[in-house]
């Protein structure tokens, strides 16, 4: 597993406003964002290896842009923040829980794909933390950071830039790719995608995968009420989420990037089922990840395969 010989790019998908796509956007392998308007420039995460992040620092600063003032994490997952030591000028800002979640884990990401050409990367730690919305003025453009509580992760980030209704969701929806929850939450997931569409958007990009509009929404909806859907009968039959998922077949979903997911999914679903008021606790997960890994393998039929 090396670095992926296909080229990012840096997209303009509104005035001043840029995502920046990493093909083909599986494990690892994210999207990040620029608002760049004047004299001012914001980057929307990192990447996950040290080489793609200084790819990423380069297009960023191309055209003698300024080098950014400020640097959104939209969750805690190293592919996202490995690279924030890449931009020691700007300000690290994330929800507050990112910043407990990222000093935890730690890089516990690299552990699982130990042939990854990572780099020299560190563990930089934001600076600025909010609880539940924060707005950062960029030039003449204004981006609202908006947490709606335990999605993909504790700590989820939603860029939204108003006058251009462009949205970044981080993880909380991606495109082209399954949902991927095992450290969140599937309820509250959906209840995160049905506050996402109350913004508006009309370009979304997502964590991973090409920018969308907002039926990427539609797909992740309704594969995380299908995944809730077959926990509840795989409980009822006595079956483990790793059964469920080798019967279940993939459907109107088959066309959706690491299938494999559908395990972890599960295992939260059941938890969810089995006790829904239960209090989320990220250190019981990342312990539980090493098994849930391996049956995503085992479903899998061999190693995930990682391009970061």
């Amino acid at each position: 597993m090396s670095s992926a010989t296909k080229e990012p790019v840096l997209q303009e998908v509104a005035a001043d406003v840029f995502a920046y796509l990493q093909p083909e956007g599986g494990w690892c392998v994210n999207n990040a964002g620029l608002v760049a308007s004047g004299a001012s420039v914001a980057v929307i995460d990192t990447a996950a290896t040290e080489a793609r992040t200084r790819r990423l620092r380069q297009q960023v600063l191309a055209g003698g842009r300024p080098a950014p003032f400020a640097l959104v994490n939209t969750h805690s997952h190293g592919d996202h923040t490995f690279g924030n030591f890449l931009f020691p000028e700007a300000t690290v800002i994330a929800h507050v829980n990112a910043r407990h979640e990222m000093a935890r884990a730690g890089l516990h990401l690299t552990e699982l794909w130990p042939d990854v050409a990572w780099g020299d990367v560190e563990v930089r730690l934001p600076t600025v933390t909010y609880q539940d919305r924060l707005t950062l003025h960029v030039g003449e453009l204004t981006a609202e950071l908006l947490h709606f509580g335990l999605a993909h992760t504790a700590n989820d980030t939603v860029v939204w830039i108003p006058e251009r209704k462009v949205l970044f969701t981080g993880d909380i929806v991606m495109s082209g790719f399954t949902p991927f929850v095992p450290l969140g939450s599937i309820s509250g997931s959906l209840n995160a995608i049905q506050q996402l569409r109350g913004l508006g958007a009309t370009t979304v990009v997502t964590g991973h995968g090409p920018v969308a509009g907002p039926e990427v929404f539609d797909v992740a909806e309704a594969y995380l009420r299908w995944v809730q859907q077959l926990a509840a009968e795989g409980i009822a039959a006595g079956l483990a989420p790793l059964a469920v998922a080798r019967e279940a077949g993939l459907g109107q979903f088959a066309e959706l990037g690491e299938p494999e997911r559908l395990v972890a999914n599960l295992h939260r679903a059941y938890a969810e089922r089995r006790a829904p008021e239960a209090e989320f606790d990220f250190g019981v997960l990342l312990k539980e990840m090493g098994v849930i890994f391996g049956e995503m393998m085992d479903y899998h039929g061999g190693s995930l395969t990682c391009c970061a």
